[in-house]
């Protein structure tokens, strides 16, 4: 399908204070390349179809079903019709749900839509528009149910496995403090008090995404929150932790799915 000229790509944040980061975007063609985020995204198509690669398979999210797209799951973005595609996200970190369903495996939508009237209406209040603000408890009430119907949903069985989440969310912490520095596993195994490949594996099962991935990203949203400061790209890629502007734009690209200055552009309006 040959985007549609006249219509005219926006993408508009929500800049409220709040636990979730949410966005509303209207693409008319090509939206994103496939990149992947180390957050739940977890959103509902207001107009047209939404066309995406997911898991092997191309998926069309119309009007009145729920995108899940899970942690770490490699996808894409377009419009699926001439008419474009209008769409509402919410990017909910997989540790907000682990403090929710307490230490378990992270719930799984594994077809990434769901027409389950259950998760409509547990996403609805989260889904609101961006100019729409919440009241801090409110914001929690609705995450508290989102995350126990995503359980219920998911409906996994998981074998029976200790996890030492206190291990896991230390080594996440120090992530938090030190996205910028040189991490190795090996220093995150002497600050979480746990071997290393039993970090590595219930990092990835108790937050969704591997540790490496989990500081490019930290290092990407700092990045992000820099760029709407107005700083220089190259001086940006140095202060999050990367080699410089080139690594830090290969990064861009595969995390996010478009270059670091598409999105500004996305972001400002231009």
């Amino acid at each position: 399908m040959s985007p549609n000229k006249n219509l005219h790509d926006w993408v508009k944040l929500a800049h409220s204070p709040s636990q979730i980061e949410r966005l509303e975007a209207f693409f008319g063609g090509h939206g994103y390349a496939l990149h992947r985020h180390d957050t739940y995204a977890i959103g509902r198509t207001l107009s047209g179809v939404q066309r995406f690669n997911y898991r092997g398979s191309r998926r069309n999210s119309l009007p009145g079903g729920t995108i899940v797209l899970h942690p770490d799951e490699v996808h894409d973005g377009e419009a699926g019709t001439e008419a474009g595609f209008r769409y509402r996200m919410i990017y909910i970190e997989p540790a907000l749900i682990q403090k929710i369903v307490g230490g378990k495996p992270l719930p799984f939508i594994p077809g990434g839509l769901s027409d389950d009237p259950r998760l409509f209406a547990a996403a609805q209040p989260l889904l609101r528009a961006m100019d729409d603000p919440f009241e801090t408890l409110e914001e929690e009430d609705a995450l508290y149910d989102l995350a126990q119907t995503l359980a219920v949903v998911g409906g996994q069985r998981h074998p029976r496995r200790v996890y030492d989440y206190q291990a896991a969310e230390r080594a996440r912490e120090y992530i938090h403090t030190c996205f910028d520095e040189n991490i190795t596993l090996e220093r995150l195994s002497e600050i979480s008090g746990r071997d290393r490949w039993s970090l590595s594996r219930d990092f990835r099962a108790l937050f969704g995404t591997s540790p490496y991935r989990y500081v490019t990203l930290r290092r990407l949203k700092h990045c992000r929150r820099l760029m709407l400061s107005g700083g220089n790209l190259a001086d940006i890629a140095i202060d999050a932790g990367f080699s410089d502007q080139s690594h830090m734009t290969r990064q861009f690209i595969r995390n996010v799915g478009v270059p670091p200055g598409r999105w500004l552009r996305f972001i400002k309006g231009g």
